[in-house]
């Protein structure tokens, strides 16, 4: 808002363009791992979503996957 002209530098408007990103994550990271009763499930919830993520899984069977993980560490811890 203080800046009125278009931005050209390169190194500014990449900066830019990953601030929401970043700032999504770090509001985030920390919510994921105080979720849950005990970190470990959190921690193990996360992984599995991770690597689920990585391999281009859908959402839903992330986000199932992230819950059966809470829900059998918290089981057995």
């Amino acid at each position: 808002t203080l800046i009125r002209k278009e931005i050209k530098n390169t190194y500014i408007r990449s900066f830019l363009y990953y601030v929401p990103y970043v700032t999504l994550s770090v509001m985030t990271f920390p919510a994921i791992l105080t979720a849950t009763a005990s970190v470990w499930s959190a921690v193990t919830a996360l992984v599995i979503a991770i690597f689920l993520a990585y391999k281009g899984k859908s959402l839903f069977i992330v986000s199932l996957a992230a819950c059966t993980a809470v829900f059998l560490t918290e089981l057995f811890l």
